[in-house]
């Protein structure tokens, strides 16, 4: 289950799904009895990692705080093509309202946390750790960095906030990379890491002589990654990043790079197929 501070971010998300959805009223579900009451099945239609049941909790509860939800399947189960996942008792016209919300979570947040799954199957028995990015759909950040979590993967900095990442911008607006990596030991609070990109082999000897200690390799064909891996020799950690997919990312790993950052994660994410049907 997600870490109680996650639990203003789903009340959030949840909120704002709803009234984005219903506005000033749901126009079809009132054309049912206002106490009329119904049972729903959750199936899934595909393999898929479960991922989002809380999101997915908060949009029925908060329309109808009574109903009753009961789960045949827990957070992070691999599930399968039509498997019921759970079943939802309550007004009908609150299932009926809080249906598309709900599902959008559901099916969001197990998208992304299969897709960490595959990558992280993809390098097991190396030591590369699977890293997601800022890449993530607008207003979701937290619920899809949970998900990638719920996949096996780690969560890279959640913002600007809470860890520096130095790029080429930064490098080129302070003037070097030793210049720039002073001013982050030097005004970083104690804890905050500290992680400089680097391009080339050079600015890798360079980041390296100022002091780095994580590392992030941008772009780099898979000889310079092992080149860099060697080079480094333990003195950093290094992080593989730049258009890496499925098809490539073991062999990343296999360079001997302690992290590999995927975009796509929360980027391009494929919403797994679910259906609720009324019994």
């Amino acid at each position: 289950m997600p870490h109680q501070s996650l639990i203003p971010h789903i009340q959030l998300n949840v909120s704002t799904a709803l009234k984005e959805d219903i506005g000033g009223g749901d126009l079809t579900a009132h054309l049912i009895p206002a106490t009329q009451t119904a049972t729903a099945r959750i199936i899934s239609r595909q393999e898929a990692v479960l991922c989002g049941m809380l999101w997915f909790e908060e949009c029925f509860l908060s329309l109808d705080p009574g109903c009753d939800i009961h789960w045949t399947a827990q957070e992070g189960d691999v599930i399968q093509a039509n498997q019921q996942l759970c079943e939802i008792r309550g007004n009908a016209r609150a299932l009926l309202s809080a249906e598309r919300s709900a599902l959008n979570f559901l099916q969001t947040l197990s998208g992304t946390a299969t897709l960490a799954r595959r990558y992280v199957e993809a390098v097991a028995g190396t030591q590369a750790k699977i890293m997601d990015t800022r890449k993530t759909l607008p207003g979701l950040r937290m619920a899809q960095k949970y998900a990638v979590r719920i996949g096996g993967g780690h969560n890279q900095r959640i913002g600007l906030f809470d860890g520096v990442l130095i790029k080429e911008n930064h490098i080129a607006a302070a003037g070097s990379i030793r210049a720039v990596l002073e001013q982050a030991f030097r005004n970083t609070p104690l804890g905050v890491p500290i992680q400089i990109e680097v391009e080339n082999m050079a600015q890798l000897d360079e980041a390296l002589n100022a002091g780095a200690r994580l590392i992030l390799l941008d772009n780099f064909s898979l000889v310079d990654m092992h080149t860099a891996v060697t080079h480094a020799a333990k003195r950093a950690e290094l992080e593989a990043s730049g258009g890496i997919t499925l098809d490539d990312v073991r062999l990343v790993a296999e360079t001997g790079v302690d992290r590999i950052s995927i975009g796509a994660l929360t980027k391009d994410v494929t919403a797994i197929d679910l259906s609720m049907r009324l019994a």
